[in-house]
């Protein structure tokens, strides 16, 4: 999420959607409470979609088509790692990388240093996530 950066209305709409838990918010009352048209409203949720930070689900109110908002839950949440992060992964530079298996003396599930790097690398995510 380094690379998304969001409006400041952008953000109320996130926190909005937030604050509404999991009934969410439904379309038409984000952009009300924005004090934005239906047009700009529907822009910055397809925003917050693309970014994968919402869902949208269709419904019908008041004999209306709208949509109910929800935050992203968080096992759906994909933690995106740059490339530049992934080139770090000690893996590479391991010397026992060729006898390292899944199950075997030496592997990932036991690796100190790919269990660091992570943790690091989430943390780091998540710090990003906060600051945006």
């Amino acid at each position: 999420m380094s690379s998304i950066t969001l409006t400041p209305l952008e953000r109320k709409a996130y926190d909005l959607i937030k604050k509404s838990g999991k009934k969410g918010i439904l379309q038409n009352e984000l952009w009300r409470r924005l004090g934005v048209d239906s047009r700009e409203g529907s822009r910055i949720a397809l925003k917050l979609v693309k970014r994968g930070l919402i869902e949208r689900e269709p419904v019908v109110h008041n004999g209306k088509r709208t949509y109910r908002l929800f935050l992203k839950k968080k096992e759906e949440l994909l933690y995106k790692i740059k490339l530049d992060g992934v080139l770090d992964i000690p893996c590479f530079t391991c010397p026992y990388y060729t006898r390292c298996s899944s199950g075997g003396y030496i592997n990932p599930a036991t690796c100190d240093k790919l269990t660091e790097w992570i943790i690091r690398n989430v943390y780091e995510r998540e710090e990003e996530v906060k600051e945006n």
